[in-house]
């Protein structure tokens, strides 16, 4: 399952994409439901996991953004 949208941090405009399943994997950030994210912002890919971190989170409005998505999808 894909879910796409946007989400607003401090003055950060967030584009994401992200592939959740019904069940936690190994392959799962934190063994969790997410196994694909991908977080934009100004078209710079500011963090992204594809069953493993490819880029971890930039910066504090980066990690909160991830914070969002962990507890609506994971």
């Amino acid at each position: 399952m894909w879910n796409t949208g946007t989400i607003k941090i401090g003055k950060s405009i967030f584009h994401y994409e992200v592939k959740h399943y019904e069940e936690g994997s190994r392959f799962g950030i934190d063994e969790g439901r997410i196994s694909k994210l991908m977080l934009k912002r100004n078209g710079e890919i500011v963090c992204s996991y594809d069953r493993e971190w490819d880029i971890e989170p930039v910066d504090a409005d980066t990690e909160t953004a991830l914070a969002i998505l962990m507890k609506d999808y994971n």
